[in-house]
């Protein structure tokens, strides 16, 4: 009988059990509405600014200074990248900036890209250009003014992990297969460890401006002021800080650089001729799926 009174009625029973204190040592669940929704977002800004830093780690490129000056040094090492030149797409249209390049590729095979030498209003290379084996512009062995004619001018070329600079008649009388890739560019920097003779120490002309030099253990390493300097200056950077033996002008006021690693896309100038190093051994640029 006091068992069926304890049950009775059903309804009473259950009202009990649920007013019944929660055993011991077992924690109580609190939710607050809208909380759940800010952690999540700074989880995910966390997580965010995580991938930044590991990327900005993978970065090739760094920031470093010579005399006053602020600079960009990416290098490309034989042992982990190659190097290709770009200058349009399969209908023949030339890229004309890092930006569009970068629409085409997929950014995660990209270690980083510059502009690749001087060019015409149309985008063409002044000089040699070679890509992917095939030869688009000859070799220009004139006379004529501007940077790109400040004799000794040269050539940035290589197949594999080979890469060479050379002034451009050395190259002529030299090289006889043609190279996987090459762009012609002037003047020379620095020409077995000298400097050019025509370039003053510290010239009165002040640029942003980029080069690219191959030292001894074949790696080549592309730089970009980030103020205005004078040809000295960089030359002095390539031949005394990289130790260069040889090291080649690429251009000014256009000089651009993408850095997938760091987000970097300077996408302001029209370009011509384009340099890509790629991670890995990949043996050519790949398109991106459409």
């Amino acid at each position: 009988m006091r068992a069926a009174l304890a049950c009775a009625p059903l309804t009473l029973c259950i009202a009990l059990a649920a007013c019944e204190p929660a055993p011991e040592g077992e924690p109580v669940t609190r939710t607050e509405i809208g909380k759940g929704a800010e952690e999540e977002a700074a989880m995910r800004a966390q997580e965010q600014a995580a991938e930044r830093a590991a990327l900005a780690q993978s970065s090739v490129c760094s920031s470093v200074e010579f005399e006053g000056i602020p600079l960009t040094h990416c290098v490309a090492d034989p042992a982990t990248h190659r190097v290709r030149t770009a200058l349009a797409g399969p209908e023949g249209e030339v890229f004309g900036s890092l930006d569009s390049f970068s629409q085409t590729v997929d950014q995660a095979t990209v270690a980083f890209a510059v502009n690749g030498g001087e060019f015409e209003r149309s985008g063409k290379p002044i000089g040699y250009f070679v890509e992917n084996g095939e030869r688009i512009v000859e070799l220009d062995r004139e006379d004529g003014s501007g940077n790109f004619y400040l004799k000794p001018n040269g050539v940035f070329f290589g197949t594999g992990g080979a890469w060479q600079i050379m002034p451009t008649d050395r190259f002529y009388s030299t090289v006889g297969a043609r190279p996987e890739f090459g762009t012609q560019s002037g003047p020379m920097l620095v020409i077995d460890g000298e400097l050019h003779p025509e370039i003053q120490d510290n010239g009165p002309s002040r640029a942003v401006r980029n080069g690219v030099g191959v030292d001894s253990d074949g790696r080549a390493h592309f730089v970009q002021s980030e103020e205005p300097l004078s040809f000295g200056q960089l030359a002095r950077f390539f031949r005394d800080t990289l130790q260069t033996p040889n090291a080649l002008y690429l251009d000014s006021n256009v000089s651009s650089l993408w850095d997938p690693a760091t987000a970097r896309l300077d996408a302001d100038a029209a370009l011509g001729p384009l340099i890509i190093v790629l991670k890995d051994d990949l043996e050519e640029i790949p398109e991106v799926s459409e």
